[in-house]
């Protein structure tokens, strides 16, 4: 080897150990961010997953950082030694976007932790239940997400199809309960498939979606809609979203039966009759539930709780001005409620713990300016006690100490309850899930 050969090799050995310790620097740096990234999470309590999350197989996992890239909400995933780890947990929604983006498959979608249960319903991989011919599809069978609901209520649909229906003479083929997200998409599979269809809602169209501040962003990924295609909208209000359902409805010429409560099952030969709270009864071979998890709202169970200016939900935040309001709860709904109302209101937000906690990040920050500006009263380590005419009496912790503030309207977010009384009355089971695995979606 001549002295120009050896300095060539000698360039291009010395490029490629600055390319690798240019990469090992950058993969202990970024490690370390996550390490203090993990660290702060845990001290504000985000580490912590609430709902369908992401767990990482770490003897498969390559870390190609794709799901970090991957993932729409902020900082849920980092790179720590090389491999993927959950850092704010509990910010998950449950996109599933990293469960598809990772190159080995060494991601599982979960609900539940081995410490923390969730209460699911029993549903096999066609969405079936335990009791033939009801299906669940949604938020009620622990997938909340509205990309992922809709694909749920149609894949449930389209298994019906391929499994059959049973003979007999009943007014409907097919009964959803339930218009939002999964049940309108449940629906137009249905009449796609020419089924006869009747979709009972409670509220109004949009279910949970339409108890949304107008303004909140309610899609930050794609989705297929049957019937109508792709649908992509990143950015998109609760109204916008509502009004693209209701083209798509009328344009096939499905009308949604409002204000419409299920109250009763009953399994009778061939399939089941539906009775509405109404009066109403109707007969179908299957039904598929397509209802959320709350049911009925939470209460506080206070003196006052039962007067009009108690409210549960934030139907039109712009039309409310120069009202003292309270808010009460830590969560996403809570929050973004009191900022709204605070654009035209003086807004009080009571919170019982010392700090939010499984906090969207932008609605972390967003509260936590508005409390430094004064924007929002923001009283946390307090409870209410009493609802009057004209204030409300709050508790301060850990002080026992009792103070009013004035007031006009109360809003309560304090989430709400399984619909178990109606499911277990229609025999469905439902167990206390720990880790559980959800099967994936498409």
């Amino acid at each position: 080897m001549n002295q120009e050969e050896f300095l060539i090799y000698a360039i291009v050995l010395g490029f490629c150990f600055l390319v690798i310790w240019l990469y090992l620097r950058h993969t202990r740096r970024r490690s370390q961010e996550t390490e203090v990234k993990i660290e702060q999470a845990k001290l504000e309590g985000l580490h912590e997953p609430v709902s369908l999350h992401p767990v990482i197989d770490l003897n498969t996992c390559i870390g190609s950082a794709a799901c970090v890239a991957a993932c729409p909400e902020q900082d849920i995933l980092g790179l720590l030694k090389g491999k993927a780890h959950l850092v704010h947990a509990s910010n998950c929604v449950g996109h599933g976007a990293c469960f598809h983006s990772c190159p080995v498959e060494a991601i599982s979608l979960v609900i539940g932790t081995e410490k923390r249960g969730v209460d699911l319903p029993h549903v096999n991989q066609d969405y079936e239940t335990n009791v033939q011919g009801i299906f669940i599809a949604g938020e009620l069978g622990g997938m909340g997400l509205i990309k992922n609901s809709v694909e749920q209520g149609q894949s449930a649909v389209e298994s019906m199809v391929r499994n059959g229906f049973p003979a007999g003479d009943k007014e409907y083929d097919l009964i959803v309960v339930g218009a939002g997200p999964a049940g309108i998409s449940a629906t137009l599979t249905a009449r796609k498939h020419k089924l006869r269809c009747l979709t009972l809602e409670q509220d109004s169209l949009g279910g949970t979606v339409f108890t949304f501040p107008r303004s909140k962003i309610v899609m930050t990924a794609p989705m297929d809609l049957p019937l109508h295609g792709k649908v992509k909208l990143y950015d998109t209000s609760k109204q916008e979203l509502l009004e693209l359902w209701q083209a798509v409805l009328h344009k096939n010429g499905i009308s949604i039966r409002e204000h419409a409560k299920v109250e009763d099952i009953t399994m009778v030969a061939g399939g089941f009759e539906v009775r509405t709270l109404q009066g109403d009864c109707f007969t179908t071979k299957k039904v598929l539930l397509a209802i959320g998890r709350r049911g009925s709202p939470r209460k506080l169970g206070i003196p006052g709780e039962d007067t009009e200016k108690v409210a549960y939900r934030l139907l039109e935040p712009e039309n409310i001005h120069d009202k003292n309001v309270l808010v009460v709860g830590g969560g996403d709904s809570a929050i973004e409620a009191a900022l709204l109302l605070a654009e035209n209101n003086a807004v009080t937000l009571s919170y019982r713990k010392d700090t939010f906690s499984r906090l969207k990040p932008k609605n972390r920050d967003k509260i936590l300016e508005a409390q430094q500006q004064g924007v929002v009263d923001v009283q946390l380590m307090t409870n209410p006690l009493r609802i009057e005419k004209h204030e409300v009496i709050l508790n301060k912790e850990p002080e026992n100490a009792e103070f009013r503030i004035p007031n006009d309207l109360v809003y309560i977010f304090a989430g709400g309850e399984l619909p178990t009384q109606f499911l277990e009355k229609t025999g469905i089971r439902i167990t206390k899930r720990f880790g559980y695995t959800v099967r994936s979606f498409s």
